[in-house]
């Protein structure tokens, strides 16, 4: 039977239900067990009871099957014209995968070259082409090339190149990949192959993803998906992206996921779950990504990496959706963005196992999440814990600001870490070093408003350190703050609010409140671990120096006089300092 006179045959049946429109190492507690912090004289950490999806144990893994989240942020293309709704594909040309051979339609306008199940598509100046793409082969590709944007339907096809990509889409132009609702559909590469071709799912212009079908994509030579310019993920999709040798989805100018479950695994050295050259915005859907990669020295660049679930050398933007990250290799990172983070909404969980990697006298190490640039919370339901080495909860290179969201952080390291100024306006924090501080800010420190609870480890860590260059600036907000010592001066201000300091034990999900008489000023509920023997400091809303209040830890009371400076710490070892306008240090 003639090619032609197949693919008519199959046509008929391929256009019912395929027209080209859219569709709608350590153990990661260990750290818990070695705690010098683990209800000692000296004070720390302890796990309490948990429950299966809090701060000290909830998990991730890939998933597959759970529909994604209904709510999300306004879908963001980065032109009008990348929206597949406001386009149409009227010339369908089939193309069937038999084994070692390929059937399609002839089309007027369009030059086919085949080559066993290799197919090199070339629609020219043509308009509004759709590529059908079914059967199955395991010798085979799809080149496309041409001069106007084109449609590719995936109508339940798999196709696995052993010399190179499984579908490679040469052309500049505008890719809507339409994956056919209740379909599955696969595309892989080799390990080994003949080109050195940059992905099993490569394109070179705009790559658009719509329907509603599943797509698997495997690259075991280099990256699983790849754009030379950017990517855009929608509601509906199902992709799952998987690398064995680089990264799973990577992009030149910008990663857009307004909805769709994608699910992305990695595990080479250093390899980045989502990578992308510019921007990543994440506005709906569900991203899973797993990466287990360890670090590694980068000889081009003299640095030591770690993998990463989600790295941008631009800017990270997360507008609603939900993030679920985990990273199990040495130096691993949940969120890298090279220059700002912004968050605004959405369910974000990140967890780091992995130590720091060190190599040629240089450290990559583990952190949640990281912004070279600025890094700001404007919402959110935000989890971080890290447990290897060294590892860093939330972390910002430049100026940090919460002004909303819940944030829940347990890390190995600080907790919350920024080097500039850190400002605190609004939202629920919580924030645990178990080994370091509580939240440190290495510029000045301004709390106005939110409800904040923060750990530090014993001995010399503390729930909230400010560089001793700095100072803290508190004109509003809700503070408990426990560790090791006191290590942060006082700034004054016209509208400063006052803060109490003492020693004593929280017990894990207690609550703490502070009053004034019969009125309750504040309520903290303690985050499932226990701190015993700890140095104190607590601030409330209508707290004023030299008034006397109640502080309740759980079942024990203290009376506390608030005051505008702080005046020491309980923990061995330290010399005093010289204080600021406003406050003393130690």
């Amino acid at each position: 039977m003639g090619k032609k006179m197949l693919a008519m045959m199959l046509a008929a049946v391929a256009t019912v239900f395929a027209a080209c429109s859219s569709d709608d190492p350590y153990s990661e507690f260990e750290y818990l067990n070695n705690l010098n912090q683990g209800g000692n004289a000296s004070g720390g950490i302890s796990s309490g009871n948990t429950s299966a999806n809090d701060l000290a144990s909830f998990d991730i893994a890939i998933d597959k099957e759970t529909a994604e989240p209904t709510t999300s942020a306004d879908e963001e293309f980065p032109e009008e014209e990348d929206n597949l709704d406001n386009n149409s594909f009227t010339t369908e040309v089939n193309i069937t995968f038999d084994g070692n051979n390929v059937y399609y339609d002839e089309v007027a306008g369009i030059t086919f070259t085949a080559n066993g199940a290799h197919l090199i598509a070339d629609h020219g100046s043509t308009k509004s082409v759709c590529y059908i793409l079914t059967g199955t082969t395991t010798a085979g590709s799809l080149t496309v090339v041409g001069d106007k944007k084109y449609a590719v339907r995936l109508n339940g096809v798999s196709i696995t190149n052993p010399d190179s990509a499984a579908v490679n889409l040469l052309s500049k132009k505008r890719a809507y990949v339409i994956l056919n609702s209740g379909t599955a559909n696969t595309l892989a590469d080799a390990a080994s192959t003949a080109a050195d071709h940059k992905a099993a799912f490569y394109c070179k212009g705009k790559l658009l993803f719509n329907g509603s079908g599943a797509l698997e994509v495997y690259g075991n030579n280099k990256n699983a998906i790849q754009s030379a310019d950017y990517i855009v993920f929608r509601k509906g999709n199902n992709v799952y992206a998987k690398s064995t040798a680089n990264h799973g989805i990577k992009a030149n100018d910008g990663i857009y996921i307004n909805g769709g479950i994608l699910n992305v695994e990695v595990s080479a050295e250093a390899a980045k779950g989502i990578n992308c050259e510019a921007d990543i915005a994440i506005n709906g859907g569900r991203t899973t990504v797993v990466t287990t990669g360890n670090g590694t020295f980068d000889t081009e660049d003299n640095e030591a990496k770690g993998a990463a679930g989600i790295k941008a050398d631009g800017n990270v933007r997360i507008n609603d959706g939900q993030v679920l990250l985990k990273s199990t290799g040495s130096g691993g990172k949940g969120i890298k963005s090279d220059l700002e983070t912004i968050i605004n909404g959405g369910l974000i969980r990140i967890i780091t196992t992995g130590g720091q990697y060190a190599s040629n006298n240089d450290t990559a190490s583990p952190k949640g999440i990281k912004a070279d640039g600025n890094l700001t919370v404007n919402g959110g339901d935000i989890m971080v814990r890290t447990t290897g080495k060294n590892g860093e909860g939330i972390e910002s290179k430049s100026t940090m600001t919460i002004n909303d969201g819940s944030i829940q952080v347990s890390a190995y390291d600080d907790a919350i870490n920024s080097t500039g100024d850190l400002y605190i306006t609004g939202g629920s924090i919580v924030a645990i070093g178990t080994n370091n501080d509580g939240i440190d800010s290495n510029g000045n420190m301004y709390i106005s408003g939110g409800n904040i609870i923060a750990y530090g480890a014993s001995g010399a860590e503390t729930g909230i350190d400010v560089d001793e260059q700095h100072k803290l600036y508190l004109t509003g907000g809700a503070l408990f703050a426990i560790g090791g010592r006191i290590d942060l001066s006082v700034g004054s201000s016209n509208d400063s609010q006052a803060l109490a300091q003492t020693s004593g034990s929280v017990a894990a999900g207690s609550t703490v409140t502070v009053s004034d008489g019969t009125t309750t000023l504040a309520t903290f509920t303690m985050p499932p671990y226990s701190y015993n023997n700890g140095t104190i400091v607590v601030s409330a809303p209508g707290m004023s120096s030299g008034t006397s209040y109640t502080l309740a830890l759980g079942s024990s009371t203290v009376n506390v006089t608030a005051s505008n400076s702080v005046s020491g710490g309980m923990g061995g070892g330290m010399q005093p300092g010289g204080g600021g306008p406003g406050g003393g240090r130690w």
